[in-house]
């Protein structure tokens, strides 16, 4: 046998706690080769030997388990460890999501210098919360530590993408942790358990807003006290500064640990590794980023909800040959010192569209795409552009004309989500493209299952049918005045490709690309929220996470406003209530206040 494995291996942590893990070491005749080797290091919260669904290449779709990629990575002639964070399957101690796995990963790194089998230089990798760990611990700077790929996680700004944005708490960390605490070791316990299989989340999710105690996840304590502390904590104070939560202000540091970041656009964390390339690269450092169409880790898979972007959509072929090389030659690249490439120059995108937008053998839209690549992000080959929002409901290249728009809107009934960028939403949301259109699948819906666009809650701006293919690839902002009768409330936007009809769409096709929600109290300062008064017009800018779509000619690009994205974003009471509890509801009158020197306008960067 070609490797070894020491299971199991108790790692102390500087508190006493003993994290759980799996040591894989080079062999020949299941004896270990002598010598020290680089070491590659993969924390998760999802069981050390588990098979993760993200495992997968085109030509092999049965996910690799964890245990599988060590032994592959150590016959490469690496040193892995596989640990369960603490708390979590194996390991000792208190789950406390995010917090302290940037000690617990430094501890790991120290005890493992001291082994026989590890020369001391370090490698880490991961998916999602295991990405998060990666940039925890790269924060505090450990002894010997080389490089990292970060795939999907490693927050840039927890409060801006992740846990929370615009002010809203994302709903996904709580089916998370409602999923994660019947895994968790306190589950063990057969009433525990039973307890938690008796709730029906989704019946919760008519029931909210949730108290401490009174939630699906009383059960489980731990799980429910970190989720409350998350949920309740609406301004940007020193909790969201930490390490590890908040990458933003580290990156001179960061950029001393080469990086590869991979994403896809439908995925919570794009921004987050869009950011970290900018903020490596202008610190000095090296970080090498793909976004593709992508839901979360699905690399390999060309379509994303309704819409399927063609067979060079994937990283197999296009990217690397697969994932499991790309990652062992980055590694090659930077732990050893005769190796692969290190992979591809700058920044390498997937831009969305330019298919015939007829359906497929599988019944999904041909969206279709092609990889763009430049240096920069933004690309340098793009400009802002302005579209100004009118009163009759056009999006136009010039200064609009005096207007206003009354809306209202309703807590009590909010606008459902359908799609975007969600990862970990079932059974209430699933992430992707999906025509704008409300059916009896919709989490929240109730008949007539028409359009989005026709509640009267619904804003939608659009252009005329493009004469010319529009591409854009960056930033989407909206820079509105409103005014409102409450003392807060949401407003959400979403960027939509809309195309016209077909033989397959008769009433053409509504296409989600990218949506964004603020908070009314956080418009001027995160730190400090302030209501609004009565009356008072504010100006505010509305940011959706960043993208790249090819609309077509013919197609409209289209804008709706709204005050809620349900269940992908908590529902605002419009109360002025404390964050994650109000229980008085009130419905708001707003204003918004268009053309002039009052003029809306939403910024797009387009292809030159």
């Amino acid at each position: 046998m070609d490797y070894i494995i020491l299971r199991d291996v108790m790692v102390p942590m500087r508190d006493g706690v003993r994290l759980a893990t799996d040591i894989t070491l080079p062999a020949r005749a299941g004896e270990p080769l002598p010598g020290a080797f680089p070491t590659i290091l993969h924390r998760t919260p999802y069981d050390k030997s588990a098979a993760r669904l993200s495992e997968v290449t085109v030509t092999r779709r049965e996910p690799k388990s964890n245990g599988q990629i060590a032994i592959d990575l150590a016959r490469a002639g690496y040193a892995v460890m596989m640990q369960d964070c603490r708390g979590r399957h194996g390991s000792e101690g208190v789950f406390q999501k995010y917090i302290g796995e940037g000690e617990d990963g430094f501890d790991t790194l120290a005890w493992a210098r001291e082994q026989d089998w590890c020369n001391g230089d370090f490698g880490t990798f991961g998916l999602s919360y295991s990405a998060h760990t990666q940039t925890a611990l790269a924060i505090l700077q450990p002894e010997g530590l080389k490089t990292m790929l970060l795939d999907s996680g490693g927050f840039w700004n927890a409060y801006q993408g992740g846990v929370r944005r615009g002010g809203a708490f994302e709903l996904k960390q709580v089916t998370w942790a409602f999923k994660h605490a019947r895994l968790s070791p306190a589950a063990r316990d057969p009433l525990v358990a039973a307890a938690l299989d008796a709730e029906d989340i989704s019946d919760w999710f008519k029931a909210m807003p949730w108290r401490r105690g009174h939630s699906p996840l009383r059960h489980a304590p731990e799980y429910e006290d970190y989720l409350f502390d998350q949920w309740e904590r609406g301004a940007f104070d020193d909790f969201w500064r930490k390490p590890e939560l908040y990458s933003a202000e580290h990156y001179e540091t960061l950029a001393r640990y080469p990086m590869f970041l991979i994403c896809g656009w439908y995925d919570p964390y794009a921004e987050t590794m869009l950011e970290h390339f900018k903020g490596v690269r202008a610190a000095g450092g090296t970080a090498e980023l793909v976004m593709g169409p992508w839901l979360h880790g699905r690399r390999s898979q060309t379509h994303a909800g309704d819409a399927d972007f063609g067979p060079s959509s994937v990283l197999d072929g296009q990217i690397a040959q697969d994932y499991d090389s790309l990652r062992l030659a980055w590694f090659d690249s930077r732990l050893k010192s005769a190796g692969a490439e290190a992979g591809p120059s700058g920044a390498r995108w997937f831009c969305m569209g330019g298919g015939d937008g007829l359906r497929d053998e599988a019944g999904r839209r041909r969206h279709g795409g092609r990889w763009r690549e430049d240096a920069h992000w933004p690309p340098s080959f793009t400009q802002p552009v302005s579209l100004h929002l009118t009163g009759e409901g056009s999006l136009q290249a010039g200064e609009a004309a005096p207007a206003q728009i009354v809306y209202q809107t309703d807590p009590a009934n909010p606008v459902p989500t359908i799609g975007g960028a969600i990862t970990s939403g079932e059974p209430v949301m699933d992430g992707g493209v999906f025509d704008q259109v409300v059916t009896a699948e919709t989490f929240g819906a109730k008949p007539p299952f028409l359009p989005l666009s026709a509640r009267p809650d619904v804003l939608v701006f659009a252009t005329e049918p493009l004469a010319e293919d529009f591409e854009i690839a960056g930033p989407v902002e909206l820079h509105l005045t409103l005014s409102t009768d409450v003392p807060d409330a949401d407003v959400t936007i979403k960027l939509i490709d809309w195309a016209p009809p077909n033989a397959d769409y008769p009433a053409g096709f509504a296409m989600n690309v990218t949506d964004g929600i603020l908070r009314l109290r956080y418009r001027d300062d995160w730190a400090a929220p302030t209501m609004m008064r009565d009356g008072e017009k504010v100006a505010i800018t509305v940011a959706a996470t960043p993208v790249a779509n090819l609309f077509k000619a013919g197609h409209r690009i289209r804008l709706d406003v709204a005050g809620s994205n349900f269940p992908k974003f908590d529902v605002n009471p419009q109360s002025g209530e404390a964050e994650g509890g109000g229980r008085c509801r009130r419905i708001a009158t707003t204003t918004l206040h268009l053309g002039g020197a009052d003029g809306a306008r939403l910024v797009l960067h387009a292809a030159r």
